[in-house]
């Protein structure tokens, strides 16, 4: 019963060794191309600090992120060989910045890369850039008019020299999807246009997929994190998280006894209902009410009634009684439970689920030599 040595309501363990793990499996997957690393939105939620420094030891260096501020937050901690990407390219004004950083724009706009291209001429210096094409998911990227004018433009080719053409697959989480041919052949023929220049097509779903071209760089991300990179029944990757919650009460309700908001749960039996110490301020979602669940020793424990903010009440007339009590662990995300399972409970996906995790949990990190290097979140 009880016990734990934490002022904490849940405990989230990231295991590095295992996302290097991750990241070994998709480089020999994709070899002899490259693999870059995705770590925007605090590397899934895990901790960017954390991450990307680990697989910088692993071999990584290229590094993509979706904000500038994202990347000058972990330049510092990262090798000086190593090369930072911004996927959203850069809002008005940020481009001097940029570059006296060294950090390298992904340009999705003519706009972009005519400011890009002002800003070399002014700095009287090259500065590169990677070229994002719209091949077919109509989100971000030049498209082939704006590509052929690009180019054409002598002054562009001359003072942004291209370090990646890039697009991004929309449907590779499906390989039969009849869009993943359509995309590689688009993203080819846009390519072509810059015949010297480095490939980037492929991301994690992508590098699963039995056709198409490797390309020169791979961009790992959710299947870093341990996510599934398509609909396989089987997932390749390694697990990486694990999350726990307190227990901080255990009652018993009688037959007939409505629990949590809305008394949107009736027990249909005397039953025992836990209260554990995470909620959807913890980033739980509030949908898995009534349909989500925690585990414990194997038994799974129905979520009864609402979300709450800051706590869940469990349903554990499962386990003997006395089994239980106050300060216990249950597991969220686990080896009954992984994030894929959350998400399908949800009706989302692992991207979610992992982005929405809080900032409350106390955050361990399991090293390459699987020692535990612990931090107040």
């Amino acid at each position: 019963m009880g016990g734990a040595d934490t002022a904490a309501g849940g405990r989230l363990v990231v295991d590095l060794a295992a996302i290097c793990e991750n990241y070994g499996l998709i480089a020999k997957r994709v070899s002899p191309a490259r693999v870059a690393a995705v770590v925007k939105a605090n590397a899934y939620g895990l901790g960017a600090d954390r991450v990307a420094p680990a697989l910088a030891r692993a071999g990584c260096r290229d590094f993509f992120v979706a904000h500038l501020a994202e990347a000058l937050a972990i330049q510092p901690l990262l090798p000086e060989d190593c090369t930072l990407y911004v996927l959203n390219g850069l809002m008005p004004g940020a481009e001097w910045l940029c570059a006296r950083t060294g950090i390298i724009p992904v340009l999705n706009s003519i706009e972009q890369a005519t400011r890009w291209l002002e800003t070399a001429r002014s700095a009287g210096h090259a500065l590169p850039a990677v070229l994002q094409f719209d091949s077919g998911m109509s989100r971000l990227g030049v498209c082939q008019e704006e590509a052929r004018q690009l180019a054409s433009d002598p002054l562009f080719l001359a003072h942004v020299p291209l370090a990646l053409v890039m697009s991004h697959l929309a449907c590779a989480d499906t390989p039969g999807h009849s869009a993943n041919a359509a995309q590689f052949e688009a993203f080819d023929a846009l390519a072509a246009l810059f015949p010297s220049v480095p490939r980037s097509l492929l991301n994690s779903a992508g590098t699963f997929l039995s056709s198409g071209s490797r390309g020169d760089v791979a961009r790992a991300g959710i299947a870093l994190y341990g996510g599934a990179p398509n609909d396989a029944p089987v997932n390749p990757m390694q697990p990486v998280v694990r999350l726990d919650a307190q227990v901080i009460q255990v009652r018993t309700v009688a037959a007939g006894d409505h629990v949590g908001y809305g008394h949107s749960f009736k027990a249909e039996r005397d039953s025992r209902i836990a209260t554990i110490a995470v909620g959807y301020a913890d980033g739980w979602p509030r949908v898995l009410g009534n349909r989500g669940a925690a585990w414990f020793n194997g038994v799974r424990l129905p979520i009864a009634g609402r979300v709450s903010m800051d706590s869940i009440t469990l349903d554990v007339s499962a386990l003997p009684e006395g089994t239980l009590g106050l300060g216990d662990w249950v597991e969220l995300i686990g080896p009954n439970q992984t994030i894929d399972q959350v998400a399908a409970d949800a009706g989302t996906i692992s991207y979610e689920i992992l982005t929405n995790l809080g900032a409350r949990y106390e955050r361990s990190y399991l090293d390459a030599r699987r020692s535990i290097r612990s931090e107040a979140a």
